[in-house]
């Protein structure tokens, strides 16, 4: 028997979005992973470095994950619910996590790294990472693409034909040569994503907060119901993520 949309509305309000684990969204949603794998080559990329900075780590989930870190590690986040959770996971494995707003300055001196990464950040300040980066130093990411998740952002929002071309790698290139950096490697993949309900949605829109911003199952409820009747007669809503794995350098 299927749920009604005030029980899936329910839940999906009431669970917590702490971090960036996505479990809960087993057997509710599905996404493609990108081909190149990106906390396997951030594991690699933290065994060669002596001094690393995650910027923007959200929970901390990923960094952990692609341990052990080099002598000298530090991470920056800005939520705090995702501050206190990333300070408790990454403090034992050795990593510093220090409280930061997402806009320049980073709180660190010119030339602290050698290495600076990064996963899905909501803004990249190319000058910041530049500065904080030693020279033949390296910039390793994996960043949202553009019209990344669309059909979503569109179903709620409309034609937003604009914010479709931003985050472009092209663009980006541009930035981090007009800071000094050399842009090593860019490789681009869109995704498939399905959500199986409206529950799924509204968890995935709490949780991804730039998706549609401002995003409360108050403003959006009749939408909701719509895609909720949508979802039971045709099956699940269909998206499209896209990733760009980015790798720049200050050139020594």
């Amino acid at each position: 028997m299927s749920r009604t949309f005030e029980d899936l509305v329910a839940e999906a309000e009431s669970v917590s979005v702490e971090g960036w684990d996505f479990s809960w969204l087993d057997g509710r949603a599905t996404e493609e992973r990108p081909s190149w794998g990106y906390q396997r080559l951030l594991a690699g990329r933290l065994a060669e470095a002596s001094a690393a900075l995650d910027v923007q780590t959200g929970g901390g989930e990923v960094l952990a994950g692609a341990g052990p870190f080099p002598p000298v590690m530090a991470a920056t986040e800005s939520w705090p619910p995702n501050l206190a959770k990333a300070t408790g996971l990454l403090h034992p494995l050795g990593a510093v996590v220090v409280a930061d707003p997402d806009e320049p300055p980073l709180p660190f001196a010119d030339e602290a790294f050698d290495l600076v990464v990064s996963r899905h950040p909501a803004s990249v300040w190319w000058s910041e990472i530049a500065r904080v980066l030693r020279p033949g130093g390296t910039y390793f990411a994996q960043h949202v693409g553009p019209g990344s998740v669309f059909e979503l952002v569109e179903y709620f929002l409309g034609s937003q034909p604009v914010a479709r071309g931003k985050r472009h790698p092209d663009a980006e290139t541009a930035a981090a040569r007009a800071v000094g950096l050399e842009m090593a490697n860019v490789r681009m993949e869109r995704l498939r994503m399905e959500f199986f309900d409206v529950g799924a949605v509204i968890y995935f829109l709490r949780k991804v907060i730039w998706t549609v911003p401002g995003f409360t199952v108050d403003a959006y409820r009749d939408r909701l119901r719509e895609l909720h009747e949508r979802i039971t007669a045709e099956g699940p809503f269909v998206a499209h993520s896209c990733r760009v794995l980015v790798e720049a350098r200050k050139p020594a």
